[in-house]
């Protein structure tokens, strides 16, 4: 039971990718065969994202400072490049698609990030309603100090 809690958050974020890169191939020249190709490039993109990324982002740490960021974007287009290389069935036809794609995978994840927390594998559809009261509870509590 411990371990398909462990493996929701996992899930739901490979399931955001998915939903990510279909979003990216509709809006660029990226392309997928089946289900399965953009299934398994999602997740070997998320993999990428987990153990290259980071790397890499080191690695280029002067590139990033003199381009003031936006060596990541070509970065992300690289990755999402070479995940079109490996998959079969996922196609990546220039460097173009790739960097809009990437950054199309970018904001669709961050916004699914942000509309849902999943950090204990459970979807909780985020408001401000929370933070509105908790706000209240700490103005009511306060005490003036003079």
């Amino acid at each position: 039971m411990q371990n398909s809690k462990s493996m929701r958050p996992f899930l739901l974020r490979w399931l955001f990718t998915t939903i990510a890169v279909f979003v990216a191939t509709k809006l660029t020249g990226i392309s997928y065969s089946s289900l399965y190709a953009l299934v398994a490039a999602a997740l070997f993109l998320g993999i990428l994202n987990a153990f290259v990324r980071p790397v890499l982002l080191l690695l280029s740490i002067p590139f990033i400072l003199v381009t003031m960021g936006i060596f990541i974007f070509v970065l992300n287009a690289l990755l999402l490049g070479f995940v079109g290389l490996i998959i079969p069935g996922f196609s990546v036809p220039s460097f173009t698609s790739a960097f809009f794609g990437s950054i199309v995978v970018s904001i669709v994840s961050w916004v699914l990030s942000c509309i849902f927390k999943t950090s204990d594998g459970k979807i909780h559809v985020l408001t401000h309603h929370g933070q509105i009261a908790s706000e209240s509870m700490k103005q009511a509590q306060a005490k003036v100090v003079e």
